[in-house]
C-alpha cells in the first residue's frame, strides 16, 4: 500500500478571498475522485459453456459467499467477460447462446442483482477505452513475461525446430488481453479481487498500470486504488478421470467433469467411473492418492465440511461407499441450481431486463472513472 504524506499549508488570513475571485476565472474541471473506503469487489467469468463443479466449488460458491457476507456498504461487481472469449475461435450463434446461458447461471446459483452490478462486460466500451489508454502505458516486455502467453508460444514450437515458432494461431488479442483485464478492474476503481492463483501475475500487471499511471498523470488525489487480490476459501478440483490436471471443460472427455446441469443420472455415472487407486481404506493424501484425495474434497465441499472430518467417517469404508455419497451429496447440491437454471432459460425477457439493469450501473460507475481519466491524460 502507497502512503501519501501531506504537509498543512500555513495559515493565510488572504487565502479564501483569493481563492474565491480565482474560482470566478478559472476553468470548470471535472471533481477530483476521492480516494474510495470502502470495498469494491470484481470479478468474472468467460462465457465459454456450461460451469463444471471446479469452476463452482472454486470460483462461482464464493461470490455467492461474497454477496452474503459482505459489508452493506462494500460495492460489488460480477461480469461475464464476452471480450475475453474471443481471444479463441468461436462460433457467434454459440457464443451469444453461452453469454446469456451464464447470466442464467449466475442467477440460478443465488447472484442477486438488486445487491450486486451483474453485468455483461462487452456491454460496456469504457473498458475498451481505458484498456487503450493503459495499453499506451504498458512495456512489451512486461507482457512477453506473462506465463499465459509463454504457455501459448511453448504450445505453438514447431517439433521440428525448437527455435521456430508457429504464430499462425496467435493473435494480438491473446497477447494484450491482461491490459484489458486491468482495464475491467481500474475503469471500476476495484480494490478487492477474487482470483485464483492462476491469475495472480494478471492482477500484479493491473497493480503495475495503477501506478504508473498515479505516478505519470498526477492530480489532488491517487487515481486508482491498487486492487489486492482477495483470497477465498476456494477448492481446486481434479479432473474426474485424471488426477493429475484440474477438471477442465477443454478436456476431450466429458466424463472428466460434472456439470453444473448434468442430470442424476449423469452424476452417477461419472463418479462410478472416477479414477480412485487399490490401496485398501480411505485416506486423505492428496500427494499418493490424488484420485481419492478429489473425492473427498468434493464430498467435504458438497456437504460443507472441512475435508479432514469428512474423512473420519470412513476409516474403515471402500472407495464403493464413497462414490455412493459422494454422488448422492452432488445430487443433492446442484439440484436446486440445476432446475433455477432450466426456469430461467425460458425467461428470456428477465433476463435481458437484467443485463440492461447491469449495464446501466456498470456504465454510470464507469464513467465517473472516464471523466477524470480524459481530464488527466489530456483528452478533455
Amino acid at each position: 500500500m502507497i502512503i501519501v504524506r501531506r504537509l498543512l499549508p500555513i495559515p493565510n488570513p488572504f487565502r479564501p478571498k483569493i481563492r474565491a475571485e480565482m474560482s470566478t476565472l478559472a476553468p470548470q474541471t471535472a471533481e477530483p475522485l476521492p480516494a474510495p473506503r470502502k470495498r469494491v469487489i470484481l470479478s468474472g467469468i468467460q462465457p465459454t459453456g456450461i460451469p463444471h463443479l471446479g469452476n463452482y466449488l472454486g470460483a462461482l460458491s464464493n461470490w455467492v459467499n461474497l454477496q452474503n457476507t459482505s459489508k452493506p456498504e462494500d460495492e460489488l461487481l460480477f461480469t461475464v467477460v464476452g471480450w475475453h472469449a474471443l481471444t479463441l475461435p468461436q462460433k457467434p450463434k454459440e457464443l451469444a447462446t453461452s453469454r446469456m446461458d451464464m447470466l442464467a447461471i449466475l442467477l440460478a446459483i443465488g447472484i442477486d442483482p438488486k445487491r450486486c452490478i451483474l453485468f455483461h462486460q462487452d456491454h460496456n466500451p469504457l473498458h475498451t477505452e481505458l484498456a487503450w489508454i493503459l495499453s499506451c502505458l504498458t512495456p512489451i516486455g512486461k507482457l512477453k513475461r506473462m506465463t499465459t502467453w509463454k504457455s501459448r508460444l511453448a504450445t505453438s514450437k514447431n517439433m521440428r525446430d525448437g527455435s521456430e515458432v508457429d504464430e499462425t494461431g496467435l493473435n494480438v488479442g491473446l497477447f494484450t488481453y491482461p491490459v484489458l483485464q486491468a482495464a475491467d478492474i481500474l475503469v471500476y476503481r476495484a480494490t478487492h479481487v477474487p482470483v485464483g492463483e492462476d491469475q495472480s501475475q494478471h492482477l500484479e500487471l493491473s497493480r503495475d498500470l495503477a501506478d504508473q499511471f498515479n505516478r505519470t498523470f498526477k492530480g489532488p488525489n491517487r487515481m486508482f486504488p491498487l486492487p489486492t487480490q482477495f483470497n477465498t476459501s476456494s477448492k481446486r478440483i481434479l479432473s474426474l478421470r485424471d488426477s493429475a490436471s484440474k477438471m477442465s471443460k477443454s478436456s476431450p472427455d466429458p466424463s472428466s467433469r460434472i456439470l453444473l446441469t448434468d442430470s442424476p443420472n449423469e452424476i452417477a455415472s461419472k463418479i462410478r467411473t472416477a479414477v480412485t487407486d487399490s490401496i485398501a481404506g480411505i485416506t486423505y493424501d492428496p500427494i499418493n492418492r490424488p484420485g481419492t484425495a478429489n473425492l473427498l474434497t468434493i464430498l467435504a465441499a458438497s456437504k460443507g465440511e472441512d475435508v479432514h472430518e469428512t474423512v473420519k467417517g470412513y476409516e474403515s469404508k471402500n472407495h464403493g461407499a464413497l462414490k455412493r455419497d459422494v454422488t448422492e451429496a452432488l445430487q443433492e447440491m446442484l439440484r436446486g441450481p440445476r432446475e433455477e437454471f432450466e426456469r430461467m432459460k425460458s425467461e428470456q425477457g428477465y433476463l435481458q431486463q437484467v443485463a440492461q439493469e447491469g449495464k446501466e450501473k456498470a456504465v454510470e460507475k464507469a464513467e465517473q472513472t472516464m471523466r477524470e481519466v480524459r481530464r488527466r491524460v489530456g483528452l478533455a
